[in-house]
Parts: structure tokens; C-alpha cells; sequence
């Protein structure tokens, strides 16, 4: 399962990690493909360390690899 770790202005770690990713099989794969909106967004799920509340994010399908801490930072404290 691949996830990112991000820290706030507020110095909360997130782990923030792909919705049906944790895990493998074909009955996930489709769970995956049938998550994606129409325009190619998908479930993310960020978990804080502290006592703030989980945020479930809409990232694009690449945000794991091209979505920068700051972006990924900001989706999460507007989605609070």
C-alpha cells in the first residue's frame, strides 16, 4: 500500500493514503476504477497523528507521485 506523509502549519503529520488501495485483488482493482470521478479524481483518505479529525480528499488519480507536500497540505485544511 502506497501512501505520503505530509505536516501542517499546525505540526500534524497526515497519512494520507488511497481509498481500496491497502488491499491487492481483482475485486479491488474494480472498487478502484468504479471510485474514479469523471474527471479522474479519487478517494483519498488522510489520517492526522493528533487529535484532528480524518479528511477524506477527491486528489487527482497521480497525486501520490505529483501532488507537492504544500498542495496536499492545503487539500486537507480546506477540506476541515
Amino acid at each position: 500500500m502506497k501512501q505520503r506523509e505530509v505536516t501542517d502549519q499546525h505540526n500534524t503529520t497526515w497519512t494520507c493514503v488511497q481509498a481500496y488501495a491497502a488491499v491487492e485483488s481483482s475485486a479491488t482493482e474494480e472498487a478502484i476504477a468504479r471510485s474514479e470521478t469523471d474527471s479522474g479524481a479519487v478517494p483519498v483518505v488522510c489520517t492526522p497523528s493528533g487529535g484532528a479529525q480524518t479528511v477524506r480528499l477527491e486528489l487527482e488519480k497521480d497525486w501520490l507521485d505529483n501532488l507537492s507536500d504544500d498542495e496536499l497540505a492545503t487539500a486537507i485544511s480546506a477540506a476541515q
